[in-house]
Order: C-alpha cells, then sequence, then structure tokens
C-alpha cells in the first residue's frame, strides 16, 4: 500500500517504491511535521493568490481553504496520520487535502515547488522561534533590572581572573549580563529583519510561467517583499544559520551566566541563594542544595553550538540550487531552538527567584586588597605620583599589610607613613569598599548612582 501511495505521489516515476532503507533515509516527516501550521498558512497563502490572478477558480480556492482548515484542525487535535511514505509534511497535507476536497487539490500545487514551499514554511517557523526568543530575553533582562534596582548599592567584589580585582556593585554585575542580553536581543531582531523575503513563487529554482503575484503572498504571510532571485531563494539557509549564530552567542552568556550561579550558591562563596524550584537535594548528603538548573543550562548549551557547526558543515559544499543535502537542515535548528527556549526560561526563573546575600557579599568585598586600586589613583591624584611610582608603593603597603594578616585599611597612618612620608590620614577616606565604589563615577562605572542610572534607562527601552 505505501508503495502505491508513492507512485501515486511521484506520478508513476518509479515502477516500484523505494524499499526501507531509502524510505527511512528519504523521509523528513518524524520531524519537520512541526512545520505543519506554517505549511499551511503557506498554502492558503498561495491558494488565496492562485484565485485573485484567475490561475484558479474561486470556488477551488474556497474548498483548498476550508481543507487546508480542516486538516490543521485534525493534526492539532492529535487525530492525523503521518506517513513516512508520503516523505515530508508537505505532501503529507496535499495527500490528506486531496481525500477531504478531492480533485481541486490537485491544483494547488500550480505555481510552486517543494523546493520554494520548504524554504517558506522553515522561514516562517525561525520566524515564529525569533519572535519567541525575542519574548524571552526581554523577559530574562527585566528579571536581571529589578535585581540591580534592589541592589544598586550593595557593594561585592569584583574579580579578574577569578581573583578579587576591585569593589563593584552587585547592580552594576547584574546590569553587565543586561547589556549582554541586550545585545543578543538586537542580533535576534536584526535577523528577523533580514531574512523577513518571501521565497514562495521561487518554484524549483527559476521562477515560473504563471502570472503569479508573489507581493500578495509576501504580503499575506507577513514578509516585507519577495525575494528577488529565484536560485538563491532555493537554496539560502542563511537565515536558519544566522538564526543558530545569534542562539550561540546567546547561548553562550547563558553559560558564563550559569556558571557563575554555580560558584555563587556554593558554600565556599554564598553570595546567593537560589530557589528550591531550580535546585535539587542529594540523594544521600541530606546539607546539599545542588544548582542542577544552572548546570543544566551549561551543559545544554553545547547542543545549540553543535547545531551551529552541524549546518555549516551541511551547507559548505552545495551547488546551486537545492540539494537533499538541505533536508538535513531542520533537525539542528528544532533542537537549537527548543534548548535555547529552554535555557532562557530557566535562568529567568533563577534571576527572578534568587536572594542575594548582602553581608557576605560585603565582607568578601573587603577582602583580598580590593582597594589597592584606589590608594594607587589617590597616590597619582593627591600627592601628584607618577602611576608606576604608586603602583610600587602600595604594592609595599600591600605586602606590610600580608605580613601583618591585615588588609590595607587595617594599617595605621605611621605604618604608610614609614612606606612614604607624604601619605596623609586622608587616605583612609577612599580605602574603604563603599567609598570605592562612590567614586567610580566615569560613564560605565559601578557607581550606585551611574547603576541607577543604567537601571532606569533599561527599565524604559524594556517598557
Amino acid at each position: 500500500m505505501a508503495d502505491k501511495t508513492s507512485n501515486q505521489m511521484w506520478g508513476g516515476r518509479f515502477a516500484a517504491g523505494p524499499d526501507a532503507i531509502m524510505e527511512a533515509i528519504n523521509a523528513s516527516i518524524g520531524y519537520d511535521k512541526r512545520m505543519a501550521a506554517q505549511d499551511i498558512a503557506g498554502s492558503k497563502a498561495h491558494a488565496a493568490m492562485l484565485a485573485a490572478t484567475g490561475i484558479i477558480t474561486d470556488s477551488d480556492a474556497s474548498a483548498m481553504k476550508e481543507g487546508l482548515d480542516s486538516v490543521l484542525a485534525e493534526i492539532e487535535g492529535g487525530n492525523f496520520a503521518f506517513s513516512a511514505a508520503l516523505e515530508d509534511i508537505h505532501m503529507n497535507v496535499e495527500a490528506r487535502l486531496k481525500e477531504v476536497i478531492g480533485a481541486p487539490a490537485g491544483r494547488l500545487h500550480t505555481g510552486r515547488s517543494r523546493n520554494d514551499q520548504v524554504a517558506t514554511d522553515f522561514k516562517l517557523w525561525v520566524r515564529d522561534q525569533l519572535d519567541a526568543i525575542e519574548g524571552a530575553l526581554v523577559a530574562l533582562m527585566r528579571a536581571l533590572v529589578a535585581q540591580a534596582d534592589a541592589g544598586a548599592d550593595w557593594v561585592m567584589p569584583g574579580f579578574t581572573h577569578l581573583q578579587v580585582a576591585q569593589p563593584v556593585t552587585w547592580g552594576h554585575h547584574m546590569m553587565a549580563y543586561v547589556e549582554m542580553f541586550g545585545r543578543d536581543l538586537s542580533r535576534i531582531r536584526d535577523a528577523r529583519a533580514r531574512m523577513n523575503e518571501c521565497p514562495l513563487g521561487s518554484a524549483a529554482l527559476a521562477g515560473t510561467s504563471f502570472p503569479i503575484d508573489r507581493d500578495m503572498t509576501a504580503q499575506a504571510l507577513g514578509f516585507d517583499r519577495p525575494t528577488a532571485n529565484s536560485l538563491d531563494a532555493v537554496s539560502d539557509r542563511d537565515f536558519a544559520l544566522e538564526f543558530l549564530g545569534a542562539a550561540s552567542i546567546c547561548a553562550m552568556h547563558l553559560s558564563r551566566m550559569a556558571e557563575e550561579l554555580v560558584i555563587w550558591s556554593s558554600a565556599q562563596f554564598r553570595f546567593v541563594s537560589l530557589s528550591d524550584r531550580f535546585s535539587t537535594g542529594s540523594s544521600i548528603m541530606p546539607q546539599k542544595k545542588n544548582p542542577d538548573a544552572a548546570e543544566l543550562i551549561r551543559a545544554k548549551i553545547g547542543r545549540i553550538f553543535g547545531a551551529n557547526v552541524a549546518l555549516m558543515m551541511v551547507m559548505k559544499g552545495l551547488p546551486l540550487a537545492y540539494s537533499k543535502d538541505m533536508q538535513e537542515d531542520k533537525e539542528q535548528v528544532f533542537d537549537a531552538a527548543d534548548n535555547l527556549m529552554l535555557a532562557l526560561a530557566a535562568m529567568e526563573g533563577m534571576v527572578r527567584d534568587m536572594s542575594a546575600n548582602r553581608d557576605v557579599l560585603e565582607a568578601a568585598a573587603a577582602t583580598g586588597f580590593s582597594t589597592a586600586t584606589d590608594l594607587a589613583d589617590w597616590l597619582v591624584r593627591v600627592l601628584g605620583m607618577p602611576f608606576r611610582d604608586a603602583h610600587h608603593v602600595t604594592g609595599t603597603l600591600v605586602a606590610l599589610a600580608e605580613r601583618q594578616g591585615c588588609d590595607l585599611p587595617d594599617l595605621t597612618l605611621e605604618d604608610m607613613q614609614g612606606v612614604h612620608g607624604a601619605i596623609t590620614q586622608d587616605v583612609f577616606d577612599v580605602l574603604g569598599v563603599h567609598n570605592s565604589v562612590a567614586s567610580r563615577v566615569s560613564y560605565g562605572g559601578t557607581a550606585p548612582e551611574n547603576v541607577r542610572a543604567q537601571v532606569a534607562r533599561w527599565q524604559e527601552v524594556l517598557g
């Protein structure tokens, strides 16, 4: 029965249907059925255009629309029997449409090919994912802004090489991720604008001799314009690659933040407490609270990176126009989209629920001679010392504090003057961590007033 159905759809080209191996390697219905809604939307727009241009009758177009709506309802209701023998979502829908409305279904494919059909479906699907990711990014950024607003003046250690460097504010650290995810948001929006051209009507590769109206179908499907070159339109997967590229950079940012949450929630740091909703316990150690959501985000990112490389490898050697290799374009994109959306949702939940341990952050900010740079800057600013000389004096004072087992603010004035006699009592005004962060008022700096200004700016941007 499968052979007969396959032969009918191919117009009698083969004397016998493909064997089980060929059917398995050739069929894509197992995954491209996810594009059913996009495929039917494209077919409805195409049918309306065919009627408007007089290529088919209005009655045929009406039957097609009603039949396609019926098929979509079956699919969405879980009542549709997908067939691997029919290879893909396009042939499955068309075959079922014929069963529903009869002869008019055979006219639906006039003026198009599966090549432009799949390109259109895939673009519509990717566009929907870009819209969903935009919403998820905005939600995550709002959660980060809320954290920054609450802790605009909470001091914490800033790190380089994961070593204590200088004091910063909790709000400043949260807003760093807002900037990162803001660039992701820009890339997502940019990718959507660039890919929003409609391939439908490019047919197999050369266009069609039928008097179709490509502007009409483009407009009906929400595209800005039709694609300008039929060869390029059916063989282009840049939109999918750009989606994966933007997704990979966003995923990298998520992984970096996940790593920090794993570190910060550890018993050694205790910078943050994660909610029970995004943590698990140990099967044997009752005291443990594991940051599993953060760890799984960190791991899932590899799948998104892998999808990006995989599709690059599929496309890198293909001549124009369409090749069957391009059937391997979807599974990677589907998987990457699923995992990115899941990672964004999990990170947004963790950020909204987590509590920063303010006292622990402040205590940690005061360790590791974190105000050494403030001391060096004071020597330059107040005593007029060349920075390299100030660096040397500060290093000597750090070594003295290490020997005494204390931090820089705990040294006496006599201790400091023993290293450089011109140092005065005023130096202690810059050595506290609160004084340090308050002094960093340069644009983009960590001062609480700067953080609050950036919070207000992003609140307005995000709405």
